[in-house]
């Protein structure tokens, strides 16, 4: 099973960028906190955020195929699923509560950030309607894929502004480090 210790050895040995090291933090203290509102282990729902794109700055080709073989390996196939659900056109359907919270968070979350960049006090003000905004503009933030984002939020089955809002005040006391 995966552990602490492993998780971060994967997550330090195999990325190096900062912007996506970043992006998987935050998808990660999403994760936490959901885990929290829904009653799961936050420890390994913060792990599946903090590893879900571990192959794709040295493999961008095979992501996410050797970061979920690595978690097989160590016989870990609930956070292994979730990681390969995570982008509806891969085909692999999200069945659990943990794949469809990562599915509805992380699109969604490296838009908020983005979102939040642009902004005068960061995330300090930012809004569900603002986002809202920015998402139907195509121009903002075009790498985002806004299928996946409605996808991950009608899998879990939430209100978008109230996603929206939660993984906002979820990343304020991480601003210094995600936005500077």
């Amino acid at each position: 099973m995966l552990d602490t210790h492993t998780a971060q050895q994967i997550f330090n040995e195999w990325v190096d960028d900062p912007a996506l090291r970043n992006h998987m933090l935050s998808v990660g203290w999403v994760m936490r906190a959901l885990a929290e509102r829904y009653g799961q282990d936050p420890d390994r729902w913060e792990w599946t955020g903090f590893l879900h794109d571990a192959d794709y700055q040295k493999w961008p080709e095979q992501h996410p195929n050797l970061v979920v073989e690595r978690i097989r390996e160590l016989g870990d196939e609930e956070i292994a699923h979730a990681i390969s659900c995570h982008y509806t056109k891969w085909g692999v359907p999200c069945e659990t509560l943990l794949d469809k919270a990562l599915l509805a968070s992380d699109e969604l979350t490296g838009f908020i950030v983005a979102a939040a960049r642009v902004r005068p006090n960061k995330l300090q003000d930012l809004t569900a309607k603002s986002v809202k905004k920015k998402l139907k503009d195509k121009a903002f933030a075009s790498g985002v894929d806004r299928d996946e984002v409605k996808a991950g939020i009608e899998a879990l089955g939430v209100d978008l502004g109230e996603h929206i809002d939660f993984i906002i005040e979820v990343l304020k006391p991480h601003e210094p480090q995600l936005i500077g």
